[in-house]
C-alpha cells in the first residue's frame, strides 16, 4: 500500500492506494502517488478535489441550448476566451431562448466585433458555426433530447459539424456523464504516458476504442470518468513544460514524433476551447 494525505480544514484525511508495483489494469502499474502523471497520481487528484470540495465545475450553460451553443462555439482552433466571448455575445442576444434564430441571424451576430481586453475582435468562423448552431438549436426545439450520456452524445452527432469529441463534451457537461470521454490531445498524451491508452490508435480513426479504454481505466481507479477527464485535462494543460520533457523521454515511435513536436508549438498559443470553463 501507499498513503497520501490532504488537509481539509483542521482535519487531515489519509487516502490509501495500492502499492506502486500493483497493476490497475493488466500491464499498467499504479505507480507512485507523488509522480506525475501515474495512475496513482490521477486517482489521488480526483479524490483529493472531491474530499476538499474543490471538484472542477465544467458546466457552461443553464439549459441544453446554452450548453450546446457554448461547446459548438469553442473547440479546435478557437482560443478558449474567444469561444466563451462569442457564447456570451449570443446569449446576450437571447439566441438560446424562445424560437431558434435563423442561420442568417446567427451569422450576423457572430460577425459583429466584440470587446476583448480593451480591443475589438472578430469571431473567425462566423459562417460555419452559424450553420452548425442553427441546425443544433432547431433539432433541440423539435426533438426530445435523450437524458443519458452516451445516448445524448450519439443523438448530437447527427447534427452537421458535431463530431464525437464535441458531442461528448456537451454530454459530459450537461449530464455529468460517465459513459463518454472527451478525447482531447491532453487526455490522449496522459493515457499513452501512463499506459492506459493504446498509442497505436488515433482519435480520428479509433475514437470509440480509445473512449472504452479510458472508461475502463476510470472504473479500475474507482473514480468517476467525468471527474477524471476534467482533472487530467486541467493538469496536463497547466504542465506543458513537464509534459514536453516526459514526451521527449519516450522511446522513439510514431506517437512521439507526432506529439513531442506539437507540444512545443502549444506553448506559443492560447489554450484551445475544448474545456474552456476549467480555465476561467
Amino acid at each position: 500500500m501507499q498513503y497520501a494525505g490532504i488537509n481539509v480544514g483542521t482535519a487531515q484525511i489519509s487516502i490509501d492506494l495500492p502499492a506502486p508495483e500493483d497493476e490497475v489494469l493488466p500491464g499498467v502499474p499504479w505507480g507512485r502517488v507523488e509522480c506525475f502523471p501515474t495512475p496513482a497520481y490521477w486517482a489521488f487528484q480526483v479524490l483529493a478535489r472531491r474530499l476538499s470540495a474543490q471538484s472542477i465545475q465544467y458546466k457552461l450553460g443553464k439549459t441544453l441550448r446554452e450548453e450546446v451553443g457554448a461547446c459548438l462555439l469553442g473547440g479546435h482552433g478557437i482560443p478558449a476566451r474567444i469561444g466563451l466571448l462569442a457564447y456570451e455575445h449570443l446569449r446576450a442576444k437571447n439566441a438560446f431562448a424562445g424560437d431558434p434564430p435563423s442561420e442568417g441571424q446567427l451569422h450576423a451576430w457572430l460577425a459583429e466585433p466584440m470587446a476583448f481586453d480593451g480591443r475589438q475582435v472578430r469571431y473567425r468562423f462566423a459562417s460555419q458555426k452559424a450553420r452548425y448552431l442553427a441546425a443544433a438549436l432547431n433539432k433541440i426545439a423539435v426533438e426530445p433530447a435523450p437524458t443519458t450520456g452516451r445516448a445524448l452524445r450519439d443523438w448530437l452527432t447527427s447534427i452537421p459539424g458535431v463530431g464525437y469529441k464535441t458531442a461528448s463534451w456537451i454530454a459530459r457537461n450537461w449530464l455529468d456523464a460517465d459513459d463518454v470521454a472527451i478525447l482531447d490531445i491532453h487526455l490522449l498524451r496522459a493515457g499513452v504516458v501512463a499506459g492506459f491508452l493504446d498509442p497505436a490508435l488515433t482519435v480520428e480513426r479509433h475514437y470509440l476504442e480509445l473512449e472504452a479504454q479510458f472508461i475502463e481505466f476510470s472504473r479500475s481507479l474507482g473514480v468517476r470518468a467525468c471527474e477524471l477527464d476534467a482533472v487530467i485535462w486541467l493538469e496536463m494543460a497547466q504542465s506543458r513544460s513537464t509534459v514536453e520533457r516526459i514526451l521527449q523521454a519516450l522511446p522513439e515511435s510514431r506517437f512521439k514524433r507526432r506529439h513531442a513536436a506539437t507540444v512545443q508549438r502549444d506553448h506559443a498559443r492560447q489554450p484551445h476551447a475544448t474545456q474552456l470553463p476549467l480555465l476561467s
